[in-house]
């Protein structure tokens, strides 16, 4: 049997390959434990992660139990390498997965590098989530085989002797100095023709060259250069490039508290990323793929206006049923398993600012206005005149109840502060005078109900005594400047209340209006949040303090999770997630732009 780490192992220790179009999680001790086919979410053909081991996995590692392991990307690229020194040698084993292939391949080849290495293969090959155990066949040349359940295909071809055993398939073979030894798993539908092989060495460059060709093209030349890259090819490599989506995270239901019930699916795209990521794209030199996923915006966004939802499929779906996957016992025990998100028919006012903010950003930054673009945004408008002063489920998704959030108003006075400046600065059509009185009072009336002159903060929601830190983004979306003695008091208690370790708290659970159990770990993107706002007071010797110690949680390949457990010293929740990454490239871009002349908001006014 292969070397076997302890199952399951913390989220960090998993690094990220993909393809631009579906994505697999590989561990330190070379076993895949989740992978979706043909996209993120589809069906999925290893789900360990969230199970056990019989419900699918694919591990290559030393026979030797004791072998030490370090592991890297090659250079700027998304291909990893996992180095194993055992007492007979040592070995590298390369994944990835090639981009732009008409069918989802991952190659792995065993690589000799010192002495002669004893290697075992172990694979489960599962579909639906786990449950489906495929019909396998050997290949017609003998070199693999081939696996099928309802309209799931997989191919695996190798020169090395397979065989069966309890439902699984084993090897073992050794590997010199000097040898190869590809694996090269292919997906296709099962009514398909077998698709065809992939020479894993020209694979290998070409994927290697992509990767660096993209990187290579970016603007950022700062002082985080290596973990502003390494963000920048995570959020490439969870983009969905026929369509341009990018999703929040690969995966669904890793918990944001160990063992708790905190388990959601974030294998969507939330409008909420919307402003963060198309700044990040343009800010960094990426004006091609910010494009891409602002066409990819408008067209999910398309329709009446009324039926807008807070996150979509990849391609702009709209159906994201939750259910739950009961045969599954979920991360280290922390259920259930959701697959969709319930999530999408709420009320958030906030995405109506998210939206216009991104769309305004977009024309700013240089994009072409799609045809009707301006058509679309006004009918926007128009539907939240008649429903921002709703309660709604606001920006953390609440299930406890609809409220008067105040950020959740903030961001239809951004909603409104855009449309106005789009009719000002390009002369577009409209009731100016109407959306103007609409912004003044909107401003107001969150200035009177949404600030606690006890606490000198704006609070959670009208009313409230608690504390909430997506307030933190009131000055960078230029609601007031961040002089504003408002502005001060508010990031001056959310320093004082919801700070855990030295990082932020989205708010604190314990107080149950969220309608979920207490407990989870600090929010990553909150804490980038912070920092940025450091950056504007001019508090810039502890906005590099805090952003270095949020770089310090990376694992050992640079990448972040959703949450992370100051207590546990873990990452929780989603990974790798994009919008903690996307706090990885804002906050080192404001470090590098706002030096001590500025002191504008961080949207430039």
């Amino acid at each position: 049997m292969p070397y076997s780490a302890h199952f399951p192992p913390p989220i960090e220790d998993y690094a990220l390959i993909g393809d631009c179009a579906t994505a697999a999680l590989v561990s330190k001790s070379g076993s895949i434990d989740w992978l979706c086919w043909p996209r993120f979410d589809g069906s999925a053909c290893f789900a360990a992660l969230l199970g056990q081991p019989e419900h699918g996995r694919w591990q290559i590692a030393p026979a030797d139990p004791a072998a030490r392991v370090r592991r890297a990307y090659r250079g700027c690229t998304m291909v990893l390498e996992t180095v194993f020194e055992t007492t007979e040698g040592s070995v590298a084993l390369i994944d990835f997965m090639p981009p732009f292939a008409s069918n989802s391949s991952i190659v792995r080849i065993v690589e000799g590098r010192s002495g002669r290495v004893t290697m075992c293969m172990h694979m489960a090959l599962r579909f639906d989530y786990g449950i489906s155990v495929p019909w396998v066949t050997q290949l017609e040349d003998g070199r693999g085989l081939r696996a099928i359940a309802g309209p799931d295909m997989v191919v695996l071809r190798t020169d090395v002797e397979l065989r069966g055993q309890d439902l699984t398939t084993i090897a073992e073979f050794t590997v010199g100095e000097g040898e190869q030894i590809p694996f090269v798993m292919t997906q296709g539908p099962s009514h398909m023709a077998i698709p065809p092989a992939i020479d894993a060495g020209a694979a290998l460059r070409a994927t290697e060259s992509f990767w660096s060709g993209w990187i290579g093209r970016g603007g950022y030349k700062g002082a985080y250069l290596e973990p502003v890259q390494r963000s920048l090819l995570t959020l490439k490599a969870l983009t969905f490039v026929p369509t341009g989506g990018i999703v929040a995270a690969p995966t669904t239901s890793l918990p944001e508290q160990l063992g708790g019930t905190r388990n959601w699916d974030y294998r969507f795209c939330w409008l909420r990323d919307a402003t963060f990521t198309l700044l990040a794209l343009l800010h960094a030199g990426y004006a091609d793929e910010a494009r891409f996923w602002r066409e990819w915006l408008h067209r999910a966004i398309a329709g009446t206006a009324e039926q807008v939802q807070i996150m979509y499929g990849l391609a702009g779906e709209r159906r994201v049923s939750e259910w739950e996957v009961e045969w599954l016992p979920g991360y280290q025990g922390a259920a259930p398993v959701r697959i969709g998100n319930a999530a999408a028919g709420q009320l958030q006012i906030d995405v109506y600012g998210e939206v216009m903010d991104a769309l305004y950003q977009s024309h700013k930054g240089g994009l072409a206005v799609p045809a009707g673009g301006w058509d679309l945004q006004a009918n926007l408008i128009e539907h939240l005149e008649t429903i921002w002063q709703q309660p709604d489920e606001g920006i953390w998704e609440v299930r406890g109840g609809r409220r008067c959030f105040t950020f959740s108003k903030v961001m239809a006075w951004v909603a409104l502060d855009r449309a106005v400046r789009t009719m000002e600065e390009w002369k577009c059509p409209g009731p100016l005078d109407r959306w103007r009185a609409l912004r003044a009072e909107m401003h107001q009336e969150i200035c009177s109900r949404g600030f606690n002159t006890a606490k000198n903060s704006f609070v959670q929601s009208y009313g409230s005594e608690s504390l909430d830190a997506s307030l933190l983004l009131a000055p960078l979306v230029g609601f007031l400047p961040i002089d504003d003695p408002r502005i001060r008091g508010t990031i001056a208690a959310i320093e004082r209340e919801l700070i855990q370790e030295g990082l932020v708290m989205r708010y604190r659970t314990q107080e149950g209006a969220d309608g979920l159990p207490p407990g989870e770990g600090v929010f990553l993107a909150c804490s980038f949040w912070l920092a940025d706002t450091m950056v504007l007071q001019g508090r810039y010797d502890e906005a590099r303090a805090l952003f270095e110690r949020l770089l310090d949680l990376r694992n050992d390949v640079g990448l972040l999770s959703e949450e992370y457990d100051p207590r546990a010293r873990r990452l929780v929740g989603n990974f790798p997630q994009a919008f903690s990454h996307i706090g990885v490239i804002g906050t080192a871009l404001n470090l590098a732009n706002y030096g001590p002349a500025h002191s504008r908001s961080a949207d430039g006014h």
